[in-house]
């Protein structure tokens, strides 16, 4: 199994990134795939162009609600873990795992805990994991995303961007991550109204650039989903391109 991660400020692409992703991996044949929206502000399902599931806040939400009637021989924590898994929302080549959103300035550690227990005893049964992590270092700060192969890192080229990448990696360090590799994506370098300034200094070379695309700027404004993309769309051949090469450079794709 192969753990994958996404992350960055809100607004640079990493959802769809990791969508794209998605495409790329279901379409060379690398399945089964279990994405992960472990953003409280929940969109990769739509990237996806899939329903979304009840997620893991809604189900502990109900479970701790429960003061008797459990199934026969379950306990609350067996239970919470039978309903969680039920909620993986099954697609052709994929499942996706969604964490949801609190109501209210609640805490997420609870969600955070018991996303992390169903990583650990399902990340097994995929040949890749694909998280979709949160906008800012939340998902870093409460150890989510552990035991990553790859962490990719969208950025747009501005220098809010360029210091949210390096507090990323600042947190990433102080946290002691298991973070096999970390690559940084420039997001719509080559647009027509954007161009790379030579005075932002980002603290990692770029991995590869996510170009301009006008197919994947409609299809977001109109809500359907990227696994249908044309192959020659300029974002989906980036990424599948930039992907390979770096899962082929890194010994990943034999495992």
């Amino acid at each position: 199994m192969v753990a994958i991660g996404v992350a960055g400020k809100g607004g640079t692409g990493k959802t769809t990134l990791a969508a794209l992703i998605v495409c790329a991996l279901l379409r060379a044949g690398n399945k089964p795939v279990l994405a992960v929206d472990a953003d409280p502000n929940s969109t990769l399902s739509d990237a996806l162009g899939v329903e979304q599931p009840r997620s893991i806040v809604q189900i502990t939400d109900e479970v701790a609600r429960i003061r008797d009637s459990l199934p026969p021989g379950m306990d609350k924590a067996q239970y919470l873990e039978f309903r969680v898994r039920d909620a993986i929302r099954e697609s052709e080549g994929f499942d996706l795992l969604l964490m949801g959103r609190t109501e209210g300035p609640g805490c997420y550690c609870a969600a955070n805990h018991i996303l992390r227990e169903c990583l650990d005893k399902l990340q097994h049964n995929y040949a890749f994991v694909v998280m979709d992590n949160e906008a800012g270092l939340e998902h870093l700060s409460r150890r989510t995303t552990r035991n990553l192969d790859i962490l990719f890192i969208t950025s747009q080229i501005t220098r809010s961007s360029a210091r949210s990448v390096e507090n990323i990696l600042s947190v990433g360090r102080n946290l002691d991550l298991s973070i096999r590799h970390t690559c940084l994506v420039l997001n719509e370098y080559g647009s027509a109204t954007r161009a790379p300034s030579k005075e932002i200094n980002f603290p990692l070379p770029p991995a590869f650039c996510l170009p301009f695309d006008s197919e994947v700027l409609e299809r977001s404004e109109e809500g359907k989903g990227l696994l249908d993309i044309p192959d020659d769309s300029p974002a989906c051949a980036a990424v599948r391109k930039n992907l390979f090469a770096l899962l082929s450079g890194f010994g990943l794709l034999a495992r």
